[in-house]
């Protein structure tokens, strides 16, 4: 059996203050999504950016780890994230890591 192989995740932006992640968010894509989701983050010229996760096909710990380098990475610069669509997965281990709080989500 050949192993499965995820699509990196893409973070793409889809306007002046809003990024949207689109693909696989785990262990095999989590270096590549990381760096792309930090220059979509240094690129943006808003100093609140919304990241969107509606289009995420699949998550893990690692993906939580992402979503932390992100954070950390924009509050460094004096940026704000707003972490949108959240996958079940993510908010669970955030929940269970106690770092939930750090992962503010708006629903809509």
């Amino acid at each position: 059996m050949k192993p499965v192989r995820s699509a990196p995740a893409e973070v793409v932006s889809v306007g002046a203050d809003r990024l949207a992640v689109r693909g696989a968010l785990t262990f095999a894509t989590a270096r590549l999504a990381s760096a792309a989701g930090l220059r979509a983050i240094g690129a943006a010229a808003a100093r609140r950016l919304e990241v969107d996760f509606a289009a995420v096909t699949a998550a893990d710990s690692a993906g939580l780890a992402v979503c932390l380098v992100w954070l950390a990475s924009a509050q460094r610069g004096g940026r704000e994230l707003r972490f949108t669509n959240l996958p079940a997965h993510i908010r669970s281990l955030a929940r269970i890591s106690e770092v939930d709080s750090l992962l503010i989500e708006r629903e809509n």
